[in-house]
Parts: C-alpha cells; structure tokens; sequence
C-alpha cells in the first residue's frame, strides 16, 4: 500500500508544479474540443480537434497564444498544398516527395516555426485519407476549433504565474553559491591538499549546469508574465528577475575562476600553507560575508513584499561592507607578505581581484541603476515594437513603477 500512495501523495503535494499543471489543463482543453468538432464537424472521430488543442495549450498563455498561431498556420498550409496536389498529381511515390520538400520549404515562410515538420504532416495525412476537397477543409476545421479552445481555456482560465518556482530556483543557487564560499573560507587555513581545492574547482563548474536549469525556469516565469491579466507590471518583475540572475551568474563564473586561482596556489605551495593564519583567518571572513551578500542579493531579487525587501537590502549592505573591510584587511597582509616572500604575488593579486569583481556585482547602488536601464530599454523597445498595446496600457496604468528598496515603488 505505501508504494501505491507515495506517488499519488506526491502529485498532490506538486500540484502547484508546471508539468502537474499542464497535464491537466491540456487534458481538459483536449477533451472540451473533442466535444464541440463533435458538433461542427461532418467527421464521425474528429481527432485533430483535441490534438491540436492538446499541443496548443502551453503552461503561459504567452506560449498558448504564439503556439496556436504557428500550428494553425502549419495545417493550413499542409491542407492546402494536399489540395493543390491531389487535384494536379494525385499521390505517387515522387508526387508524396515533391508535397515533403514543398511543405518544408512553404513553412518557413508561413511562419510555422517549429511546427514546420506540420506542415508536411498535414499534407500526407490529408492525402492519405482522401483526395475530396471538403474532407480537407473538415480537417482545417478540427484544427481551428482545437486551437480556438486552447486559446479561449487559457483566456478563462489564465495560467498561474511561475514566478515562484523561478524565485526558489534563484535562492536555491545562491544558497548554493554560499555553502561553496564558506567551504572555500573553511579550507584556505592550515595545509590545503591539491585535491582538496580541485573538488571545490569542480563544485564551482557544476554551477554551470545549475544556472542553465534556473534559466530554464526563469524563462518560463517570463512567459507567465507575458500578457497575463493577473500580474499588472509583468515587466518589472522580468526585468528585476533577469537581471538579478545575469549578476548571480557573472559571480558564479568568478567564483570558479577564484576556485582555480586557489587550486594553482595549492600546486605551488603542497607542503606548506597556502596562506599565513592571519591572511587565512581574513580571507575566511571575506568569503563568509560573500557567502552570506550573495544569499541575500537572492533575497532581495525575488522578494515581492517591500518590507522584507528592505530587511534584505540592508542586511546585503551590511555584508557588503563587512566584505570589503576583511578583503582590505586581507590585501594589507598579502602585501606584506609578497614584499616579504615574492613567490606567487600575481596569484595573490588576482585572488583579490576576483574578491572584488564579486562584492562589484552585489553592489546595491550598480544594481540599482543597471535595472534603472535595462527597464528604460525594455520599456522603450516595447513601446517601438508594440505601440497599439502601449497606449492602452498608459492608458490603464494610473501609477508608474521602479525600483527603490525592493520591486514595487514610484518613479518620476
């Protein structure tokens, strides 16, 4: 009975997760097209209506929309170049060649996008089954009902919006880009093994493969807030996510190169200590207040409430400034220590360079005016490319946003 239950007390606690809830929405849409091409179509089993329904609806209704739009494009064309076939050639061995390259060539410019290979699909299928006109057009139909449902079942019934999964996904690497700081600050005392710092190098380049997976998510987020009547200032929330993740990941890529400055030194120095207790001591405290910045630049990126938005910019300022006494702290000794022994000096500098590049990123004021852009861009590119729905927007929006101590404030 337990293995019975575990799976079913697993969906239900992942509801709330993208794959649970395209299945069922897709399910659903599927079936309610099924039922009306039923009614409107002259075919007994019109499946393409809840296959085109069941590929149409996406997770957001940002990907619903330019979905259905480039699968319709894609039957129709299919259909129609089958018509145009079978009322000329009919279907031979090299008439179903010609429809193939034809179809492939003629969705490139309908604009099908990766529904291209519909196309071809469309046009085999629709002479495969017959060579009359209005059983084609039936099938046009199906389609159109199918991807009609799709759409209005994402109209009524709006898709959630994946910004939480995307924010837990952020503080999950920057919780991780923490425990790989401290171990770092941890390890730099005493005699350090070369494979010891070469595990760390190695932890550092998995972060890679984690930073491709938030990105997948955050994507998803941004399509979410695409054109969703739930969120009023969807480009705001894109624009602080996106940016904040692109700061994360230029440290994450920092924090690797540190990781080999540190595994160089160990190969130079294995039968003594990397570092002094007193520069060792300084650079575990740097790295313990980088750990601790970078959870809460996490924080502060993905928290939607203001007043926690506030606790997490001040303790970030305050680690912040914290990190960049002990880095001077520990550039003091690493001085004295090169004017004294010389061996090495370039990959004590460039240890505390990549210090600094990492507390530049998390800087609060830099932060703040790269959003400032990056908002203004967005905005502006926007209202080029879109100035019908920017209008209408100005018109129902009654305050503006930005960013001040958090995501939602006033700007001039």
């Amino acid at each position: 009975m337990p293995e019975l239950t575990d799976p079913l007390t697993t969906l239900v606690r992942r509801h709330r997760e993208p794959a649970v809830v395209q299945a069922v929405r897709s399910t659903l849409a599927a079936v309610i097209s099924y039922v009306v091409a039923l009614q409107l179509s002259n075919e007994p089993l019109p499946l393409t209506a809840p296959l085109t329904a069941l590929l149409v609806v996406q997770v957001t209704l940002y990907s619903t929309l330019t979905t259905g739009i480039r699968r319709v494009n894609s039957v129709v064309a299919g259909v129609l170049i089958a018509i145009g076939f079978s009322v000329l050639v009919g279907l031979t061995w090299w008439s179903l060649g010609l429809i193939i390259l034809a179809s492939l060539i003629i969705g490139r410019f309908v604009r099908a996008g990766e529904f291209v290979p519909e196309v071809a699909i469309s046009a085999m299928l629709v002479l495969g089954v017959t060579r009359v006109a209005a059983t084609a057009w039936d099938r046009v139909l199906e389609t159109l009902i199918g991807a009609v449902v799709g759409l209005l079942f994402d109209v009524l019934f709006v898709p959630p919006v994946w910004v939480q999964p995307a924010s837990e996904a952020i503080e999950q690497l920057s919780r991780r880009m923490g425990q790989l700081l401290r171990r770092v600050g941890e390890e730099v005392s005493g005699h350090t093994p070369v494979a010891q710092a070469a595990a760390r190098l190695h932890e550092a380049r998995r972060l890679d493969h984690d930073i491709v997976q938030v990105d997948a998510s955050l994507r998803q987020a941004e399509d979410s807030l695409r054109l969703n009547p739930r969120v009023r200032e969807g480009l705001l929330f894109r624009v602080v996510l996106r940016t904040g993740l692109d700061a994360l990941e230029i440290a994450a890529v920092v924090l690797r190169v540190l990781c080999r400055t540190l595994t160089d030194l160990a190969k130079e120095r294995t039968g003594e200590p990397m570092f002094t207790p007193e520069v060792a001591e300084a650079l575990r405290e740097v790295c313990q207040h980088l750990a601790r910045a970078v959870e809460s630049f996490a924080v502060l990126i993905t928290t939607q409430v203001s007043r926690n938005a506030e606790k997490a910019e001040d303790r970030l300022m305050e680690e912040l400034a914290a990190g960049r006494a002990a880095r001077d702290r520990a550039a003091h000794l690493l001085l004295e220590g090169v004017q004294r022994h010389p061996r090495q000096w370039q990959l004590h500098g460039a240890l505390l360079a990549e210090i600094d590049r990492i507390l530049d990123e998390l800087d609060v004021e830099k932060r703040t005016e790269r959003l400032a852009e990056e908002l203004d861009r967005a905005t502006r590119e926007q209202r080029e490319r879109y100035p019908l729905l920017h209008r209408v927007q100005r018109r129902l929006r009654s305050s503006g946003y930005g960013w001040r101590r958090g995501w939602f404030a006033n700007r001039d």
